[in-house]
């Protein structure tokens, strides 16, 4: 059996593919979560700091995510480099508490962006800004990027 097709009707075939190709795509389905939630896991991160195991801390965050830490120069990208910096964050014993917090949710995302301060166990401060961006991964909320950076002006 052969099949003939004219040219316009390939055309309009091709057009309608591209106005109507969100009817062909996947869609996603968003996990429903709230600010509440997504507060909760700076907690649930804040917890893992207080073990004082950066395997534990590392667990927070996805395979593909970057960390940019508040005392360290460089990126952290992989997971043997962010329990590197753990590793020696946690030696101060810091215990974080946020200040001012600025939560957005999308589909499947979240950011919880502001200042937060830690307390150290020498019993110094160190105030600094952060972004947490998160990403649902059908199972749990995984960080997949955390910039942090001390004040400019200082505590």
């Amino acid at each position: 059996m052969r099949i003939s097709v004219s040219r316009p009707a390939v055309v309009v075939a091709m057009v309608a593919a591209v106005v109507h190709g969100g009817a062909f795509a996947r869609s996603e389905v968003c996990h429903s979560t709230s600010e509440k939630q997504i507060a909760a896991l700076f907690d649930r991160w804040n917890d893992s700091l207080k073990t004082g195991d950066p395997q534990k801390v590392v667990a927070n965050y996805a395979p593909q995510s970057i960390l940019l830490p508040t005392v360290s120069n460089k990126p952290r990208l992989t997971a043997d480099e962010k329990l590197d910096y753990f590793k020696h964050f946690l030696e101060s014993k810091p215990v974080g508490t946020i200040d001012f917090r600025d939560i957005m949710i999308e589909c499947n995302t979240a950011i919880d962006a502001g200042i937060y301060t830690f307390k150290l166990g020498d019993g110094s401060v160190v105030k600094a800004r952060y972004t947490f961006t998160y990403a649902w991964n059908g199972h749990k909320w995984l960080i997949t990027s955390h910039h942090s950076s001390k004040m400019p002006e200082g505590n």
